[in-house]
Parts: C-alpha cells; sequence; structure tokens
C-alpha cells in the first residue's frame, strides 16, 4: 500500500496586503517623524527642498538629524564622514541577520542594501516575513522610502509657510520610534539579559559620558554582546 501524499501546507502569501499590514503600523510613523526632518531643515536656514533631499539621498534616520547640523554650519568633510561612519555602523550587524540572500538580482540587492533601515530591518527578519521573497521585500523598502520622503516634503513646505518659532517635542519623536520597535522586537524575541544589557550599557554612558552618549552605549553594549558569546562557546565546549 503506497503512503499517502504529504499535504504541502498553506501556501506563503506574499500579497501587496499582506506586506501594507505588517509595514503600514511602522510606515506611517514616517510622516511625522519626516515632517520633524522638513521643519528642522528649514529652520536651520536651509531652502526646504533640502528636506526631501536629505530624505531621498541620505535616506539613515537620525543620521540625517545630525547632518542637518552640520549642512547648516558647513562642517568640514572629515567631520561629516566620521559621524557618518559612527552613526550608521550599526547597519554593518543588520547585514548580517538581515534576508538579502532572498532577494534576486543586482539592481534588487543593491536597492535592498541601499534602503536598510531600521524599521527595514525590523520588519524583514519578523516571524511574519520569514518566508518573503523579492517582491515583497523591496516592495516594504520602497514604501519606507517614499514615506519619508513624503513626510521630509510636506514637513519642509509646512517649515516654510508657517512662522513656527519652536519646535518642542519634535527632537524625541525619532526617539520614540526607536523605543517602540525595541519593545516590538523583544515581544518577539524576549531575552531579559540582552535588555537589560543594552539598559545598562545606555544609562553608564548617559551618566558618565554624556556628550559621547550613542557611541559610548554602542561599544559597551558590543563588548557585552561578544563577552556573552564567548562565554557561551566555552561553555558549549566544557
Amino acid at each position: 500500500m503506497s503512503p499517502s501524499p504529504v499535504s504541502p501546507g498553506p501556501a506563503p502569501d506574499h500579497s501587496l496586503r499582506t506586506v501594507l499590514s505588517l509595514s503600514a503600523p511602522i510606515g506611517l510613523a514616517f510622516i511625522p517623524l519626516g515632517m520633524a526632518l522638513g521643519f528642522l531643515v528649514v529652520h536651520a536656514g536651509l531652502a526646504w527642498g533640502w528636506a526631501p533631499t536629505f530624505a531621498a539621498v541620505i535616506y539613515a534616520g537620525s543620521l540625517e538629524f545630525l547632518m542637518v547640523h552640520l549642512a547648516a554650519t558647513a562642517a568640514p568633510i572629515v567631520t561629516v564622514a566620521l559621524t557618518t561612519f559612527v552613526v550608521n555602523s550599526r547597519h554593518v550587524f543588520y547585514a548580517l541577520s538581515f534576508p538579502l540572500d532572498r532577494v534576486r538580482g543586482m539592481l534588487g540587492k543593491a536597492y535592498s542594501t541601499y534602503t536598510l533601515s531600521d524599521e527595514a530591518y525590523a520588519v524583514g527578519v519578523s516571524p511574519e516575513a520569514k518566508t518573503w521573497t523579492t517582491r515583497p521585500i523591496l516592495l516594504m523598502q520602497l514604501l519606507f522610502h517614499l514615506l519619508w520622503v513624503a513626510g521630509a516634503t510636506l514637513g519642509g513646505l509646512v517649515g516654510e509657510a508657517l512662522p513656527i518659532d519652536r519646535l518642542v517635542g519634535l527632537d524625541f519623536a525619532l526617539t520614540a520610534l526607536f523605543i517602540v520597535l525595541g519593545i516590538d522586537a523583544f515581544r518577539q524575541r524576549p531575552d531579559w539579559v540582552t535588555a537589560a544589557s543594552a539598559s545598562a550599557c545606555a544609562v553608564g554612558a548617559w551618566l558618565t559620558v554624556p556628550g559621547q552618549l550613542l557611541v559610548s552605549a554602542f561599544a559597551a553594549f558590543t563588548g557585552v554582546l561578544v563577552a556573552r558569546m564567548l562565554l557561551q562557546r566555552s561553555a558549549g565546549r566544557s
């Protein structure tokens, strides 16, 4: 008697609706964040057109907010390059687990690499996106890119038209989004040791070197992760 065929299970859903349902909650936050960038560009004395230019070309979130000040003060190219390297160095670690291997074609891989943001990484490595291939991955990243440019353009135009003297609270918008992303990542992969280590590194850097908080916290947390990996390997061998 021949064995009964094994059911292949339901086919993965790569439809536009599925991609939007997973990406939209995070992507919609790009509108107010992009507007904050546009406001800052205008109030730094730059033309509003620099807002969509920064958003489309640099497309690096926190770096763009720093770049507004660097561009407004005509900072030396060495300072700009060093700032870019330090702030965006985390993307090297993102690339280790982002599903770039599922994106086909040189142009597709190039665009996916160029638009690899914190938000795209959070969605791309989520359990819901584990079967995504070229089309849904690029669609998700394109959606984020367009929303960011749209928000920055809107903020630049509004900032140019309205005499807003103070931008109270807008500088915290990006931090708030990262907090939400962190909470969402913890819900997907709850790891109290990693969460506690990251919090301790951030608080320690804030108390000791507040002027270099980001760089110091990143360096300390990287050291903690490396030490933890070495301890786990040592325990596995014994």
